[in-house]
């Protein structure tokens, strides 16, 4: 399908073996790559620009995420291809964390999938090498989408923990208030695994899931029909768990009640948008707008001193962020904090929201700004919610559609990660038959 073996997906290559070599560990005999956002002792960490890699010394240390998967017995194999800085310029007025995964500097990634499609990004190169079969699993970040969008993009699993649950001490920030470390895999118990490593938490039996709400309004954003989405999510949960579990809100109306602060991120145009859904438009701003903000704390003298070489279209976006004022940033920060508490009205202890992960399927190598616009602003919403709300998400894939791959995704109460986990391992099998049934 590649050329290159690796599908491009790698920066360095070497190999760190597990700093525990007993066959009782939960990773014993796995491999796994970093993105090269993550400090690993002895080599530069490049962020995906030559500037940046020029400009900074090798490591001292590696990063806690990295030693702890080393302690579980995996073994590492080198570092992955990310989006330059993690950002990529977007279509429309705003600069956005990346989630299309193309680099001018180091290439890009071939989506194992569709090779004829982007592979998703920041997080690009992790996820390829986990889709290409490279590794069992890999580490990534995600901002504002970048383990979600790829997992969806390469049908894989990837998952964005809770914020803050996982130590991101050695991970180049780019905007704490949404930054974690994420992790993606093909099979669910390695999910799994890692995720109980990463997260330093026991293994706790299954619980069954409250409720499980269908974002009906989420849904109707995508482009693929709804019998191979929103109906394989609940006929697999019908057979799980029962129907009687399964709920139906508009997600939008109820931010738009329960989040007051949203008014200050809501204009004319996003009320009128007939494409997207308001509410989650303006959330969508409130988050690019703090991550601008946070971006130029801690990299704008950087930026200013260096002045690196910058891909076609981000170089201007760049420089915005570097002058922007912080306008607004209080208001964020309350849209945060609202937000928060009425997804965790909605949800409880045990309930879990289902929206599609992305809007549709990847979308093609160079494709043009106008092709782009409508699906990113779309895709930006989506990914808003457990953005902002600092809830644990994960990316699940749904077979194929018209030969692209397509998922969906759950999100559970900040803090229920374990909880999340185990609801996928139990609902994964009858997700797959489902979709052999739907594909037939």
């Amino acid at each position: 399908m590649a050329r290159d073996p690796d599908y491009g997906a790698f920066m360095d290559k070497f190999v760190l073996e597990p700093t525990s070599s007993a066959h009782d560990q939960p990773l014993h005999g796995l491999t796994f790559a970093v993105k090269d956002i993550f400090d690993v002792e002895g080599y530069v960490t490049g962020f995906g620009h030559p500037d940046w890699a020029r400009t900074h010394s090798a490591a001292t240390s590696t990063a806690p995420a990295v030693l702890a998967v080393l302690r579980g017995g995996a073994t590492c194999v080198g570092k992955t291809v990310m989006d330059e800085m993690a950002y990529r310029a977007a279509v429309i007025d705003q600069l956005v964390p990346s989630i299309n995964g193309e680099n001018i500097h180091y290439g890009t990634p071939i989506n194992p999938c569709a090779p004829d499609c982007v592979p998703g990004g920041s997080s690009s190169g992790s996820a390829v090498a986990v889709g290409a079969k490279i590794v069992d699993f890999s580490l990534g970040t995600d901002t504002g989408g970048s383990v979600r969008v790829p997992a969806s993009y390469c049908g894989i699993l990837g998952f964005r923990p809770s914020h803050d649950a996982v130590p991101s001490a050695g991970v180049i920030p780019m905007a704490q208030s949404f930054d974690t470390v994420g992790w993606f895999a093909r099979d669910p118990v390695i999910l799994s695994r890692v995720g109980h490593i990463l997260l330093q938490s026991p293994v706790m039996d299954p619980i069954k899931p409250s409720q499980v709400i269908i974002a009906e309004d989420c849904f109707q954003l995508s482009n693929i029909p709804n019998d191979q989405l929103g109906q394989v999510l609940v006929k697999s949960v019908e057979k799980i768990y029962g129907g009687h579990i399964v709920k139906h809100r508009v997600l939008g109306d109820y931010v738009q009640e329960n989040v007051p602060s949203l008014k200050h991120f809501m204009s004319k145009e996003l009320k009128e948008q007939e494409y997207n859904i308001p509410s989650l438009a303006a959330l969508s701003n409130a988050m690019r707008s703090l991550q601008r903000y946070e971006f130029k704390d801690n990299h704008g003298e950087w930026i200013t001193s260096v002045k690196p070489e910058l891909g076609p279209r981000i170089s201007e976006r760049v420089w915005e962020a570097v002058t922007t004022t912080g306008e607004n940033v209080d208001a964020c920060h309350s849209v945060k904090m609202e937000l928060h508490a009425a997804l965790a009205t909605l949800l409880q202890d045990f309930g879990i929201l289902a929206i599609p992960t992305v809007p549709g399927p990847p979308p093609k190598l160079q494709a043009g700004p106008a092709t782009l616009e409508i699906f990113r602003a779309k895709a930006f919403s989506l990914l808003s919610i457990a953005g902002v709300s600092g809830f644990c998400q994960v990316s699940m894939p749904l077979g194929m559609h018209d030969n692209l791959p397509v998922a969906v995704s759950l999100l559970a109460k900040q803090g229920s990660d374990a909880f999340l986990l185990n609801v996928v391992e139990s609902l994964y099998g009858t997700l797959k038959e489902q979709v052999e049934i739907t594909e037939k």
